[in-house]
């Protein structure tokens, strides 16, 4: 079966009959931290969603937040600027919520910003739109150089439904950017821009890229079975980072189901990736790249109202030939069965995640990846190369010692050598040139620790930190840590141990404050410190840079790897 498959799959799906959506809520750190701190604070989880699978669709998150405030004790433990924070969710996505208060009390032209959160939107009953500018310019200073750093980004977010059973979301920005130095060293190194697809070089150490991502959404089953097609990210997991599937990466296509009933959510979900893409030093080449296919599902169940379990498994499907195995669309069956029976070489991975929120202020959460294993081998503790596993560990800590509003977040990472790796670039757990799981790919240990604090309604303290040490590859050598080399070029059968090849430490240290002036309004100053020490003096490098921002209806972009 071709690649087309996932696109005729759609077409299929179409004529069912369609219930309420919503588009989701795009990926965003500091948005999806306000989510988990209500959870947290509210003793138990949500009806609405499983927070360990996302993005989560603004319907849902409006029914989160009308229940809070429906919770008269949890109301009773809010600071002021908590209620602020809930009424920005509200406003944001007032078409969803019962208690928003989104209209403007002077909109401009009277069709400008008629509501707080859109610069122009239409809700006519039957049509639902919202129209949003994008725009993130930056302009920072290195300490180490005479290069002056900028992003400048602009674009448009729209979102809507159709007689609010089918919605629609599309994003579409151009970027001119020159990164610190060290950006710039990986990305000559991978031959990509970090989390971004088809580049070009821009000027003197500038790089031009376009982002597009869109998707349509519905359900097939009322409330309980939802349907998503379209070209987006991906994240499964409660933690800041994310062993089993994260946001590295850039979008790729997808067809996503997502079950929710009773305590349980099961998602399946069937991507077309990029198995490479070719480059030069001064950008992408222009051409066919080749592509594979990955077929994922979760279970997550909610065991108690404050404990969850989920399990994960995915097998990456390709070769030159670029077809697709029509058995891997069984949206139930295990994956290693099939491959097994089938006689494929594919690379199945399976994994677990768990979390526990403990009272109304902390949260327990890990992970747990089977990359490749054989017991016996474990058991013997030789160090087998292909003994690839990958495991975290994190809390997350509200109302720190009774502050209010001050949050701290602590998270522990590893990966054995070879982690993500596979034969080749059709069967790695990897999408244009990045890892689909961690960023630092194999071979690593990671502390990642984040304080948050408002000290006033519309001000955001963050202070991040994080140590990794890790064994690096050389062009000639393959240690374990690239996911882009076969494992077939590994060093040695045994011994294999984190941290081999060649030894590198690296810190890396962010303080930012961020004024939201306007709704989605932001105004940043930012400082970060980056060391990279290695026993190979020129893969060492020092970096320190300062910038500030404005940015308009889109996250922050962060480069802690």
């Amino acid at each position: 079966m071709r690649k087309q498959s996932l696109f005729f799959i759609s077409l299929v799906l179409f004529p069912f009959v369609l219930f309420s959506q919503s588009a989701n809520i795009p990926l965003n750190r500091d948005y999806y931290h306000l989510l988990d701190r209500y959870e947290i604070m509210s003793g138990k989880f949500s009806e609405n969603f499983h927070s360990n699978v996302k993005p989560i669709q603004r319907v849902q998150l409006g029914g989160f937040i009308d229940s809070l405030y429906s919770n008269e004790l949890f109301q009773e433990n809010l600071s002021g600027r908590d209620r602020f924070n809930l009424q920005y969710l509200a406003d944001d996505n007032w078409e969803w919520s019962k208690n928003d208060e989104s209209d403007s009390r002077n909109p401009f032209l009277k069709y400008i910003y008629r509501k707080k959160s859109d610069f122009l939107n239409v809700d006519q009953g039957d049509f639902d739109l919202h129209v949003n500018p994008v725009i993130y310019f930056s302009g920072g200073k290195e300490s180490e150089s005479d290069v002056t750093t900028y992003i400048n980004t602009r674009g448009v977010d729209i979102r809507g439904s159709i007689s609010k059973r089918l919605g629609f979301y599309s994003f579409i920005s151009t970027t001119q950017a020159v990164y610190p130095n060290y950006v710039r060293e990986w990305t000559a190194r991978n031959g990509v821009v970090p989390s971004e697809g088809f580049w070009k070089e821009f000027k003197t150490n500038g790089v031009d890229y376009f982002t597009a991502r869109g998707y349509v959404s519905f359900d097939l089953v009322k409330k309980y079975v939802n349907a998503q097609f379209g070209f987006d990210q991906s994240f499964t997991g409660t933690g800041y980072r994310s062993m089993i599937l994260s946001d590295f990466s850039p979008g790729y296509t997808y067809l996503k189901f997502n079950t929710k009933i009773w305590r349980i959510n099961y998602t399946n979900l069937f991507a077309q990736t990029f198995a490479d893409a070719f480059f030069t030093p001064t950008g992408s080449q222009d051409g066919k790249y080749p592509k594979k296919f990955i077929a994922a599902h979760h279970l997550s169940i909610n065991i108690t109202d404050n404990i969850n379990i989920g399990l994960f498994e995915s097998v990456v499907i390709g070769d030159s030939t670029e077809r697709f195995d029509i058995s891997y669309l069984n949206p139930v069956i295990f994956y290693r069965a099939l491959e097994h029976q089938g006689g494929s070489s594919e690379n199945v991975i399976v994994g677990m995640d768990a979390k526990w929120n403990i009272g109304h202020s902390v949260s327990i959460y890990g992970q747990v990846v089977l990359d490749e294993f054989f017991l016996k081998e474990i058991k013997a503790g030789d160090g087998w190369w292909a003994n690839k596993v990958g495991g975290q560990l994190g809390m997350k800590y509200i109302n720190v010692i009774g502050i209010n509003n001050l949050d701290l977040q602590l998270e522990y990472n590893v990966a054995r050598p070879y982690m993500y790796a596979h034969k080749d670039t059709y069967t790695n757990y990897a999408n244009y040139r990045q890892s689909l799981g961690h960023p630092l790919g194999g071979n690593f240990h990671e502390i990642v620790s984040i304080i948050r604090y408002q000290p006033l309604n519309r001000l955001f303290l963050t202070a991040q930190m994080n140590i990794a040490n890790y064994g690096d590859d050389t062009k000639n050598t393959n240690w374990g840590k690239d996911v882009m080399k076969s494992y077939n070029s590994r060093e040695q059968e045994y011994n294999n141990k984190i941290g081999q090849g060649v030894a590198t430490d690296l810190f890396y240290g962010d303080l930012t404050a961020s004024y939201m002036w306007k709704h989605n309004l932001f105004f940043d100053v930012r400082i970060v410190y980056r060391n990279l020490s290695s026993e190979i003096d020129e893969m060492s490098s020092n970096t320190t840079y300062f910038s500030g921002s404005m940015r308009w209806n889109i996250a922050k972009k962060i480069h802690d790897f």
